[in-house]
């Protein structure tokens, strides 16, 4: 169980490193000048490599996640209101995760009505999404 627990801590932390560099990358975007073709294709390019690769970062932190909830029991049976509340917010996650697709794509073609502000603000979510992830895990408080 320990190596599964592992191999799970180990892609969440990755999936979350994309999730939080990728809004970076649409803030700059959002900052292009629409003169720079080349930054503007350079950053777009960036996006979608990273997009690709936090996505297939996601697939193994969520099969060893449901790996230990479903095959270990891991939060499972009476007070562990805690683990139903984490699996909320992995779903979140996973919603925030599909947006960033759906933001990259609108800025890919130009559709995006987003200032870099707004894409500022966007940027901390995952930043919350873990910290209350991680609180649930460890303090378990319900």
């Amino acid at each position: 169980m320990l190596w599964v627990k592992s191999l799970h801590i180990v892609f969440v932390a990755s999936w979350f490193a994309g999730l939080f560099y990728l809004p970076r990358i649409f803030v700059n975007l959002a900052m292009v000048p629409p003169e720079s073709v080349a930054e503007r294709a350079r950053l777009l390019l960036m996006g979608r490599k990273l997009l690709r690769f936090t996505t297939i970062l996601a697939v193994p932190a969520l099969v060893f996640g449901l790996w230990l909830w479903l095959g270990y029991g891991i939060g499972r049976g009476p007070g562990n209101g805690w683990m139903h509340a984490k699996l909320a917010l992995v779903l979140v996650t996973l919603g925030y995760h599909h947006a960033c697709g759906r933001l990259l794509r609108k800025l890919e073609s130009g559709q995006s009505r987003y200032s870099h502000r707004w894409f500022r603000w966007f940027n901390e979510a995952p930043v919350l999404l873990l910290l209350a992830i991680v609180v649930l895990v460890v303090v378990k408080p319900f």
